[in-house]
């Protein structure tokens, strides 16, 4: 389970990291990134700081009814919500990060949904290594 201030609960998040944020797609799911969340607003039209904007990164789920059924959903849910667990650390502290997960990631094991969020998370961080030179 992610902790509270680890977690994106309103539609607003949502839309903003997947409105402003970069994207990367992978096989079994679609990353949405914003590396600095924005401000959220007032009544009166103030800014103010986004909630838990010191508590570190914040992380989201969107899995729809093209993955399967109620159960199917929230299996995928829970395994996405425990690899994203193990790379919160490499998200800086006032991130955003949306996970949508596609119909592949029904029938995805952990490890691919692994390699598929880090490998997601290497594009949208700019972690790549470079490739390899070969020598002509």
């Amino acid at each position: 389970m992610l902790p509270a201030q680890a977690r994106l609960r309103r539609r607003p998040e949502f839309t903003a990291v997947v409105r402003s944020g970069r994207r990367a797609g992978r096989p079994t799911m679609v990353l949405h990134f914003l590396p600095v969340r924005p401000p959220a607003r007032t009544a009166g039209g103030l800014d103010v700081p986004a909630d838990g904007a010191a508590g570190g990164p914040r992380a989201g789920f969107v899995v729809g009814r093209a993955v399967g059924n109620s159960v199917v959903r929230h299996r995928v849910t829970r395994r996405l919500r425990a690899v994203v667990r193990e790379e919160l650390g490499r998200l800086p502290d006032t991130a955003d990060l949306v996970v949508r997960a596609r119909p592949e990631a029904a029938t995805a094991t952990s490890e691919q949904l692994r390699r598929d969020l880090s490998a997601g998370l290497d594009r949208v961080l700019g972690d790549r290594p470079p490739a390899p030179r070969t020598r002509s």
